[in-house]
């Protein structure tokens, strides 16, 4: 029994590596960079008008604020010195004619995120190694649907970091709960903020692609993808804040600049993340954990039985 689990921890650690390797080789192959370059200059593009949109639906909501505390949470984790410049040039925008810039605004945001979405479809197909055969019509409705849900997920992400320590007092004064709760507090709601990070980068891995996946097969990369991009924030912060002044360089476009970057290496990361699920798949990961296990369950059920 020992020596079966052994062997199969060795198989798996062989076929990780092999992945690994075979996913930097697609990452050049399938000039992944090139592809995430495109992606950061559509994203750029939709960013505005994706805001706007946002700003109207947000403001319907009964929340004092809660727009302006979406912006400080993005704040946390986007370059320096980008979210005031998105505030000044949203509030030029937003100060003169919302209605107009709504309804602009809108049809912006549906042609530009569907046009950033297919491209990232498009990108992910290539990827998992598989030609998509779907019409334009319809990759254009998986983009859009692709945006509704992931957007919906981070959002809810951010509003936990939002809500989040105030909950935490409520329901500890309601509940009664002990001082320990409210230590143990942050941890949890980051958690769950951690976790629609993943759900979100999930229903891109799992809906974009034109292949058949299960969960756990998209799951390494989604962790991959979230915990990388956890750690470009901060490192891309630290780089902003005391080696490279975009401001000196670009003037005003300095916001711009830093925006675009960090745009660029995000999305690089999550294309990198399908290639390890790609490779992963390819090795049979997945089937293996599943097959072991099941192999393992039944052993140790017939060595109970003996």
């Amino acid at each position: 029994m020992l020596r079966f689990e052994l062997h199969l921890r060795w198989v798996l650690v062989a076929s990780v590596k092999r992945a690994l390797l075979l996913t930097y080789q697609d990452v050049i192959k399938n000039s992944t960079f090139e592809a995430a370059a495109a992606l950061s200059y559509y994203s750029l593009f939709g960013v505005f008008p994706g805001l706007i949109l946002l700003s109207e639906i947000l403001g319907h909501i009964p929340a004092q604020n809660f727009f302006a505390d979406v912006l400080i949470a993005l704040g946390r984790v986007a370059p320096p010195g980008t979210m005031p410049m998105v505030e000044s040039v949203l509030n030029d925008i937003l100060g003169r004619n919302s209605g107009a810039w709504l309804s602009l605004g809108t049809l912006g945001t549906l042609w530009v995120v569907s046009s950033a979405f297919d491209e990232l479809i498009e990108a992910l197909d290539a990827a998992c190694d598989v030609q998509d055969s779907r019409p334009f019509w319809k990759t254009r409705l998986l983009a859009l649907a692709l945006a509704a849900v992931t957007g919906f997920f981070i959002l809810c992400g951010i509003a936990t970091m939002i809500v989040g320590p105030r909950a935490g007092q409520w329901i500890a004064a309601r509940l009664s709960l002990s001082h320990a709760f409210e230590l143990a507090w942050p941890i949890l709601h980051w958690t769950l903020a951690i976790v629609f990070a993943m759900l979100a980068v999930e229903a891109i891995y799992f809906l974009a692609p034109q292949i058949k996946q299960t969960f756990l097969a998209t799951l390494p990369g989604a962790v991959l993808t979230v915990t990388c991009w956890i750690a470009l924030s901060h490192l891309l912060g630290i780089y902003f804040h005391y080696f490279a002044n975009y401001n000196r360089t670009y003037g005003t476009l300095g916001g711009v600049m830093g925006l675009m970057t960090w745009l660029y290496w995000s999305f690089f990361i999550l294309l990198a993340g399908c290639e390890l699920n790609a490779e992963l798949a390819k090795q049979g990961i997945a089937d293996k954990l599943e097959h072991g296990g099941s192999i393992t369950k039944r052993r140790r059920s017939t060595d109970r039985a003996a």
